[in-house]
């Protein structure tokens, strides 16, 4: 309970403060291309239950067609060039404040998968990410904007190997874990360094 309030009044207070960045976002956004401000993707939830989170749209407006959901790698052409900036530091993800006002998400917590994701297992063996040990374990708690796993995992480490910091983060999670995770996060938005493919900060 003490979580949900401290989300609720965290992220009220971000979307009061960040509404002139949502505009010059937008306005940028549109500038670049003239495609959507906006990116709605169906994520797993709590308890797996699927939720649309929302983003500002850093990528072209036909980065999926053909191709569906792909990773985002190093220097990717489907990057726009606002939505560099805005991956770099992390302001795409302003919108998912409302996200979290609505508890669809926490600010702390392991990153929200789309349902139904696959991964290569190896051996060209393709595997539901649903199906992978600790999967249920991580989504026993909120998603979260930030975590263990966004934090200090390296950026093109496997997604099922992702999951051995979410299962550390629910087995010692905590406000002041929390709190250390949220500001950490500050400082690497601050750097502008979140898609640094070694330490972030």
């Amino acid at each position: 309970m003490i979580k949900r309030a401290f989300d609720l009044a965290l992220a009220t207070a971000g979307l009061i403060v960040s509404s002139p960045l949502w505009v010059l976002f937008a306005v940028a956004i549109k500038v670049e291309d003239g495609g959507p401000v906006f990116f709605a993707q169906e994520r797993a939830g709590l308890g797996g239950r699927p939720f649309r989170a929302l983003k500002f749209r850093s990528m072209t407006p036909d980065a999926e067609e053909g191709r569906g959901a792909v990773q985002a790698v190093e220097a990717d052409p489907r990057v726009t060039r606002v939505g560099r900036l805005l991956r770099a530091t992390a302001m795409d993800e302003l919108p998912q404040l409302w996200n979290i006002a609505r508890g669809d998400m926490s600010f702390v917590g392991p990153r929200a998968l789309r349902p139904g994701e696959i991964e290569f297992a190896g051996a060209g063996e393709l595997v539901r990410l649903e199906d992978v040990p600790g999967y249920a374990t991580r989504v026993s708690v909120r998603p979260g904007l930030t975590g263990l796993a966004q934090i200090y995992a390296p950026r093109d480490l496997r997604r099922r190997q992702k999951f051995r910091y979410d299962r550390l983060y629910v087995r010692r999670r905590s406000m002041w874990l929390d709190l250390r995770l949220i500001l950490v996060s500050f400082w690497i938005s601050f750097l502008g360094t979140w898609e640094a493919r070694g330490p972030k900060y």
